[in-house]
């Protein structure tokens, strides 16, 4: 299990790489500011916790933690919700997709669900037992 969190962290980064140069290149052009900051919102979040998930399968790979593995599994779905949603919304009217409406009120979920892992990481923290 603990394999699969280094490579969904990896997974991010790329994602969140590529996104950002993305945005700063190809989308400056078509987006408003506003929306050109939203995307990169989702940008900086996923980047920030794939560094998360990594520190997570680092800590994993020494400590035998129930909570750090929720953490992973909550910041991991939070991400995919929250910046998912994020570039959906930025992107719809390029993707000709009004359909599309229905992700605005998954953001604040996928940010309850990394607040969760965040709760759940301090929980883990708490419980460790070091030398």
């Amino acid at each position: 299990m603990t394999k699969s969190i280094l490579i969904k962290a990896g997974v991010f980064g790329v994602i969140a790489v590529l996104g950002g140069a993305f945005g700063a290149h190809a989308l400056k052009e078509i987006l408003t500011l506003e929306q050109l900051t939203s995307f990169l919102t989702g940008v900086r979040y996923q980047m920030l916790h794939a560094i998360v998930l990594f520190c997570l399968f680092l800590l994993m790979a020494r400590f035998e933690s129930k909570q750090f593995k929720i953490a992973s599994h909550l910041i991991f779905w939070g991400v995919i919700l929250f910046s998912g949603s994020i570039y959906l919304l930025t992107l719809k009217n390029i993707m000709g997709f009004e359909v599309l409406r229905f992700a605005g009120p998954i953001t604040p979920i996928g940010g309850l669900l990394i607040i969760g892992g965040w709760i759940f990481i301090v929980i883990g923290g708490a419980k460790l037992k070091l030398n």
